[in-house]
């Protein structure tokens, strides 16, 4: 278990709790950031499986027996991941989606990890609040630390389950290896639900830095226009500003400029990074 060096609450709850009934290895933090968290965590790690959740989640009594079904299938799988079933309150979001967890040909990113129904099935990206790894996949490999962000650090699980697809190893979404997800509140500039600039520049930098750095070539052009040209609902170009001006205003002209500051910081990281490392550059995903 992580924990961070000011997290008050949980040394408090840890001090009272009886050990007997559930031994922890509890490893402490003091750097800001998810990423700095999982990875001292993965250095403590000395099993076959490390199994990842967030504090504000609670796997389901059969969720590491499903995992290990899963890992134990095929010698083949790096990771396995499944479905948070996220609450609001009282309310539960029961929607369905087929698709899950998808990098499109140019670049778009397809979540709905919260929504996956089907059948087990290979992916290219899965959710932090739930996700499992073969510690033999991981090797030394750790969360890219170039992410940026204070807390949540958001796509920090798209460059990690990238890098292990590049390496030869599968990445496998099951919807029956479910958490129940209770979004707590988060205290760094990422907000959620509410816009804020250095957040949405770091979202939209940690995207186009993985995607340049996981695509090939023509896939990395292919995928700059379109950003820019068009984007998401999320991470702004200029079709989507169109799209929303009418009904957001300056809001909207605020998003769109955070996300070009974000591709432009995005598209420097990545020079850096190709400078100094030119040969890990040819293993790109197709």
């Amino acid at each position: 278990m992580v924990v961070r060096d000011t997290d008050t609450q949980t040394w408090q709850f840890l001090a009272a709790f009886p050990a007997h009934h559930l031994p922890l290895q509890i490893v402490t933090v003091d750097l800001p950031g998810v990423v700095a968290a999982l990875n001292a965590g993965l250095a403590a790690v000395e099993g076959d499986v490390v199994s990842i959740t967030d504090d504000d989640a609670a796997p389901r009594p059969d969720w590491l027996e499903k995992i290990n079904f899963q890992f134990l299938g095929d010698s083949k799988i790096g990771g396995v991941g499944g479905r948070d079933w996220i609450h609001h309150g009282n309310k539960l979001e029961d929607d369905s989606r087929a698709v899950v967890g998808q990098v499109q040909w140019f670049g778009r990113i397809i979540g709905n990890h919260h929504l996956g129904v089907g059948k087990p099935r290979p992916v290219d990206v899965l959710k932090g609040v739930n996700m499992s790894f073969r510690t033999q996949a991981i090797a030394k490999l750790r969360f890219d630390e170039r992410m940026l962000g204070t807390g949540a650090q958001v796509h920090f699980e798209m460059a990690f389950t990238l890098a292990l697809k590049r390496a030869g190893w599968q990445i496998i979404y099951d919807p029956q290896v479910a958490v129940d997800h209770y979004p707590a509140q988060r205290f760094d500039e990422d907000q959620r639900n509410n816009f804020h600039a250095i957040a949405q520049i770091n979202l939209v930098h940690n995207e186009t830095l993985v995607l340049l750095e996981h695509l090939s070539p023509l896939r990395r052009i292919i995928f700059l226009l379109w950003a820019i040209l068009v984007g998401t609902r999320d991470c702004f170009g200029f079709v989507q500003w169109l799209r929303f001006f009418p009904s957001q205003g300056q809001l909207a002209t605020r998003k769109w400029l955070a996300s070009w500051r974000g591709r432009w910081q995005g598209w420097q990281t990545w020079q850096q990074f190709k400078m100094q490392n030119p040969k890990l550059l040819n293993n790109s995903v197709s």
